[in-house]
């Protein structure tokens, strides 16, 4: 949300707000620890995010659509900013052909959880989580300057 314009429709609370009622709507999830509700809360946002940017009009090549740099504090891209609907579209794709870099970019991105906590989550090691992140972000410039393309 650092990104995103001043008087924005969706602000930071309204975005937890939505990440809220919708984890509470999940009756079925049988949470299983802390890292797990991290998880689940972080793809929450993302969708509220996506649905946000979808609502506002997106339309293909980022006519209309809200640009969001992603940074070193965040994606870690050196890049020209991209939408959060391009940056869906590219994490899906990364989730079909590797999905532990996938949530790795979810949780940190979206979820905002450090490399540790990401790491906890995913039980994997922090090793494992820096190489993924690494990984993931320099795919996903080379993915999202395609679609930019």
């Amino acid at each position: 949300m650092g990104h995103e314009r001043d008087g924005h429709t969706l602000q930071p609370t309204a975005l937890v707000n939505e990440a809220y009622l919708k984890l509470i709507d999940i009756r079925h999830v049988q949470w299983q620890d802390r890292e797990h509700f991290f998880a689940m809360s972080s793809r929450l946002m993302r969708r509220v995010l996506v649905d946000a940017a979808r609502a506002r009009g997106y339309q293909k090549r980022g006519a209309g659509a809200h640009q969001v740099t992603l940074d070193e504090g965040r994606v870690g891209a050196k890049e020209p900013p991209a939408d959060v609907v391009a940056l869906d579209d590219a994490l899906t794709t990364l989730a079909v052909i590797d999905e532990r870099k996938s949530q790795v970019v979810e949780m940190r991105y979206f979820g905002g959880l450090s490399i540790e906590e990401t790491a906890e989550a995913l039980g994997v090691s922090i090793r494992t989580v820096k190489r993924d992140w690494t990984m993931a972000k320099l795919w996903l410039v080379r993915e999202l300057k395609k679609s930019r393309d």
